[in-house]
């Protein structure tokens, strides 16, 4: 019995890219997708049920976007692009129901909740009157698919779909007026991901 356990329960390094799509509540702020990476451990454990499994993963994530105020709220029109990096330890922890199509390879559906820590600056500026304030922990929840080759390389894609507010972003003396304005943040993000299980 110990053996049959054991053998269900295999870990890994994983690896990929992740397309950021950032957007903002309000139309001060425009955002354009850029590419980051993610890097870390994982492990896969088979469920006594055919076919389900979970997965989990402690993951560098770094993402990032280009950033701009609109002009119509600053006033020039040689505003510079600001890239604002957010950087986490993410932790996905995946459900997922497989088919196996021979001995070599399976094809798998995957969903599950994941938990962002901040281990990156928490204040950045954008311009010198608006910055961005990145939250300490986040949730979101991912969705995808993938497939198994040799029982060892795993190659997935899924949507990182972000639960409430990521970050915001604040701008101070807003026109003639000095009250400041807050904008609330959402990071969603398209991965793709390599993993190799031992």
């Amino acid at each position: 019995t110990a053996t049959t356990a054991e053998a269900q329960i295999k870990f890994g390094l994983k690896g990929g890219v992740n397309v950021t799509s950032m957007s903002f509540n309000n139309s001060v702020f425009d955002a354009s997708n850029r590419t980051g990476f993610f890097v870390g451990p994982t492990v896969k454990i088979q469920l006594p049920l055919v076919g389900l499994g979970i997965d989990a993963s402690a993951l560098y994530d770094q993402r990032e976007a280009k950033v701009r105020v609109a002009d119509s709220f600053t006033g020039n029109t040689n505003t510079t692009d600001q890239t604002l990096r957010s950087k986490a330890i993410n932790i996905p922890i995946n459900l997922r129901y497989g088919w196996g199509l021979s001995s070599l390879a399976n094809i798998f559906l995957f969903a599950g909740p994941q938990f962002g820590f901040n281990v990156g600056d928490k204040e950045q500026k954008i311009t010198d009157s608006s910055t961005w304030n990145v939250k300490n922990s986040n949730f979101s929840v991912n969705v995808g698919a993938g497939v198994t080759l040799l029982s060892h390389l795993q190659l997935t894609a899924n949507y990182n779909i972000a639960c409430g507010k990521t970050a915001d972003a604040t701008l101070k003396n807003v026109g003639e007026t000095l009250t400041d304005k807050e904008v609330r943040t959402r990071a969603n993000a398209w991965q793709i991901a390599l993993a190799y299980y031992f």
